[in-house]
């Protein structure tokens, strides 16, 4: 009898196995494979080596250059041409350049590309995201994408469990970025290590479908091999609405499936919480923060640039201003939730309250461009990994955060939460 998590069905599926257990290695059909600016064109020099030919379906396929785009320089522009040509070649369907683009992981769930019950690969390591709508996906090398691509096969090690119930409901300015960053802080970023995330409980109900992509995200900031939520109305209608007529399966975990912890979150005893650097596990909340003073805010990314996030921020930012001495730079994460943004008024909000609004990119999150930091600046950042360095200068300093405490930051100048300006 089966004792399989719900990560361990989806394997045993695509593995047309009965049953698999943590540890087993298997070789999986794939649904999908993933590749951006950066990590696509090592994988295409690969492919390039082997014996066979092309890809093994252009339909399951997306190449999203999203890292570097709008092209930063000569390099990121060859990088693009070398994707470009690659998907006009091999007649890739869902491939997302400038005008059609967005951040990769917030685009393939809005276009109907990653469902209930899929098998997903991609060459970043933010591609657990799309376990929100109860796929296994998960971030692989460039090799294993020139594999995928060229076989619509990987290799996995089966991997254990943690379970997570959430219970409760989040006070008002508490959202999935404050519940992912509380876990992380609790396990610490190699607390899930090659383990599968999967939340369960009645408190999911109440995060919305952005609240669970960004907990979904940041799974990899625990070391984990993928997250995944069950699928519920709210997930249904989801795909309902981005991938009408698409086959979606729904899988569950047994009842006594094995886990090798347990953890209840209550979202209602949760506060505001803020990851310090240099490492996501590093977590704050308001009751233990001084007076920190910031350089610049960045309101985006994979992990928080939807149309929820952006709503949030801008019903901070309503009839306040940026501090004096702070850039505040909102990043819309597909041109969808740009034009949704702009409808709805809140690109104009962004802007009178003396935010700058950019094209969809992953630019400031990697320190790659539209927000790097020099020397000893602070960013108050709704990215996901504040490392050494990682949006600039080695010196600088990144504090990861919610879109609703980024607002609150940008307006004071320095790192608050949305009470202090009596929200």
């Amino acid at each position: 009898m089966s004792k399989m998590t719900m990560s361990q069905k989806i394997l045993a599926a695509h593995a047309h196995l009965d049953e698999v257990f943590a540890g087993q290695l298997i070789e999986a059909d794939l649904d999908l494979v993933l590749g951006n600016d950066i990590t696509s064109p090592v994988a295409i020099a690969e492919l390039n080596k082997f014996s066979k030919k092309g890809v093994f379906d252009k339909d399951k396929i997306a190449l999203v250059p999203d890292h570097f785009v709008p092209n930063k320089d000569i390099k990121s522009a060859e990088n693009c041409k070398c994707v470009r040509e690659f998907a006009i070649k091999n007649k890739i369907t869902n491939y997302f350049e400038v005008g059609k683009m967005g951040i990769e992981h917030a685009l393939l769930p809005e276009q109907g590309l990653t469902v209930a019950g899929d098998l997903i690969i991609g060459a970043d390591s933010h591609t657990c995201t799309y376990g929100a709508l109860g796929a296994f996906s998960t971030g692989i090398g460039s090799t294993d994408m020139a594999a995928g691509m060229a076989t619509g096969k990987a290799w996995f090690k089966v991997p254990s469990a943690i379970k997570f119930n959430i219970v409760g409901k989040p006070s008002k300015w508490v959202s999935g970025k404050d519940v992912i960053l509380h876990i992380i802080g609790m396990i610490g970023v190699d607390g899930a290590l090659y383990k599968s995330m999967e939340f369960v409980g009645e408190g999911i109900r109440n995060l919305s479908m952005d609240d669970r992509f960004t907990i979904a995200n940041m799974a990899i900031e625990a070391g984990g091999k993928n997250g995944i939520f069950p699928v519920d109305d709210i997930a249904l209608a989801y795909m309902k609405e981005h991938a009408p007529g698409k086959k979606i399966t729904v899988y569950e975990a047994d009842e006594d499936a094995e886990y090798d912890e347990e953890y209840t979150i209550d979202l209602s005893t949760l506060k505001p919480t803020v990851a310090f650097p240099h490492l996501p596990e590093n977590t704050h909340t308001f009751d233990d923060i001084e007076n920190i003073k910031i350089d610049q805010v960045v309101i985006g990314s994979c992990t928080n640039g939807r149309i929820d996030d952006l709503r949030i921020a801008a019903e901070v930012l309503t009839d306040h201003h940026v501090a004096e001495g702070v850039r505040c730079i909102v990043i819309p994460a597909t041109q969808k939730i740009y034009l949704e943004a702009m409808e709805e008024g809140l690109i104009k909000t962004f802007i009178e309250a003396g935010a700058i609004v950019s094209t969809p990119t992953c630019g400031p999150c990697l320190g790659g461009y539209m927000g790097v930091l020099a020397s000893k600046e602070r960013c108050v950042s709704t990215t996901n990994r504040n490392f050494v360095g990682r949006m600039g200068a080695i010196d600088s300093e990144i504090y990861l955060a919610s879109p609703a405490v980024a607002a609150a930051s940008a307006v004071t100048g320095k790192l608050s939460q949305p009470s202090e300006l009596g929200l």
